[in-house]
């Protein structure tokens, strides 16, 4: 799990929580790339800024574009006259960290296929090319609890499948503390539209204090496999929903 890339199944689903949630477990220094940011002005904190805050731990960070309006990369960079972000420019600074980090976080913006060029490249294309360094990237994906979780994580399983990138799992970015019927079916029904495992399910609100509290709630809310103690049977399990009578 030396390079990771963090993807949605959407924009405000949880990424840059879920990014910092992985940091702060990981052994070993740990670098966090951001290709594109948007929405954010020259002198205001960005995503990076946020997973250093709530990691509470030295971390490398990087930028490789910011534009000010809050749109997909393509589209802000030229409303803004800026340029663009490609894929064998992010392969290259992916490759450069990984030289000297034990796990190298590239998140993403929006969704999966969220356009960063004029040429319609994406996320996506970005780990292919990571993949052509010979890095071998996974992606987690970052889904939301409730109703339309399924469909949207199916399709960006899909879309991963089809261009034979690895998924490592999947993580819900923000579990309430009253989970309806649909987020607690979804529990079980998550693992089946994506066919990958569910490695973990934030708790909603985990971002508002950082440092030691964020990290206890990330070790008890993420599998082992990302350093946690979280278990998605037992979490199911104390969630299921009693069967419909007749």
């Amino acid at each position: 799990m030396s390079v990771l890339f963090v993807t949605g199944t959407g924009t405000e689903v949880g990424k840059t929580v879920v990014t910092a949630a992985v940091a702060a477990l990981a052994e070993g220094p740990v670098a966090v790339l951001k290709p594109g940011q948007t929405g954010v002005a020259p002198a205001e904190a960005g995503d990076v800024a946020e997973v250093v805050r709530l990691t509470g731990r030295s971390l490398t960070v990087r930028e490789l574009a910011r534009y000010p309006e809050p749109l997909a990369p393509d589209t802000a960079a030229r409303r803004a006259g800026m340029p663009t972000v490609h894929p064998r420019q992010v392969a290259d600074a992916v490759a450069e960290l990984a030289e000297d980090h034990a796990l190298v976080l590239v998140e993403g913006a929006g969704g999966l296929l969220v356009r960063y060029d004029e040429d319609g490249n994406t996320l996506a294309d970005m780990a292919l090319a990571a993949a052509g360094l010979g890095l071998e990237p996974s992606v987690l994906v970052v889904a939301t609890a409730g109703l339309g979780t399924l469909n949207t994580t199916a399709l960006t399983a899909e879309a991963l499948a089809a261009r034979g990138l690895r998924l490592h799992g999947v993580v819900i970015g923000a579990w309430p503390d009253e989970p309806d019927l649909a987020m607690r079916c979804n529990l079980a029904d998550l693992p089946v539209a994506s066919g990958a495992p569910l490695l973990g399910a934030l708790p909603a609100g985990c971002a508002e204090v950082g440092g030691g509290p964020f990290v206890s709630a990330a070790r008890a809310s993420l599998a082992p496999v990302l350093g946690g103690s979280w278990d998605a049977d037992a979490f199911t399990a104390a969630h299921a929903v009693p069967a419909p009578r007749g």
